[in-house]
């Protein structure tokens, strides 16, 4: 009999949906040909975290442009977030601690 644990139906739960979002596809009619694309997405993705405390006090703030060019937006948006801005100024430290040293 097969035991199965948290996490492999949790990895079998997200493989599922990564599966059906893989089947999902854009719609012409919604792209519009002037529509921001990579660099503006760059630029969007950079900026998020000032758009973002803005978007919560003024209404016409938005973080995301809708509609958009589909991947190359996205793309461009998550190196402006991941690469360029929150992630790219965090550095990993290693802090040694000696556990046998008494306080």
């Amino acid at each position: 009999m097969l035991t199965t644990t948290p996490y492999l139906r949790l990895a079998f739960a997200l493989t599922l949906a990564a599966t059906l979002a893989a089947c999902a596809h854009q719609v012409p009619a919604a792209v519009a040909p002037t529509a921001p694309g990579f660099l503006l997405g760059l630029w969007h993705g950079f900026i998020f975290p000032v758009a973002w405390v803005l978007s919560l006090f003024m209404p016409d703030v938005a973080v995301y442009a809708v509609p958009n060019n589909g991947g190359w937006y996205d793309f461009g948006y998550f190196l402006g977030i991941v690469v360029f801005g929150v992630g790219s100024h965090r550095g990993s430290r290693r802090i040694y601690v000696d556990r046998r040293r008494s306080r």
